[in-house]
């Protein structure tokens, strides 16, 4: 059975343009790629109209990655 690679990020912990590293094999992950290629949502989260979480999956290692940190940006905005 293969381990499946689970990661938790805040996004007001990253850098201000949005991008990231994948936590698992460092491909760099920017919300202004046109496509699919580096990675692909699979399900963002909502409540009351606010959205919460949203989990992506990295295309390069498989690595499941939940984003958060939308209520405080939000906020901010």
């Amino acid at each position: 059975m293969k381990e499946m690679n689970v990661h938790k990020l805040d996004l007001t912990q990253i850098d201000e343009n949005g991008e990231f590293p994948c936590p698992k094999c460092g491909i760099v992950i920017s919300p202004d790629a046109p496509t699919e290629e580096k990675y692909s949502v699979l399900c963002p989260k909502v409540n009351n109209d606010n959205l919460e979480e949203v989990v992506i999956l990295c295309n390069s290692c498989g690595s499941h990655i939940h984003l958060t940190g939308f209520s405080l940006l939000q906020e901010i905005a």
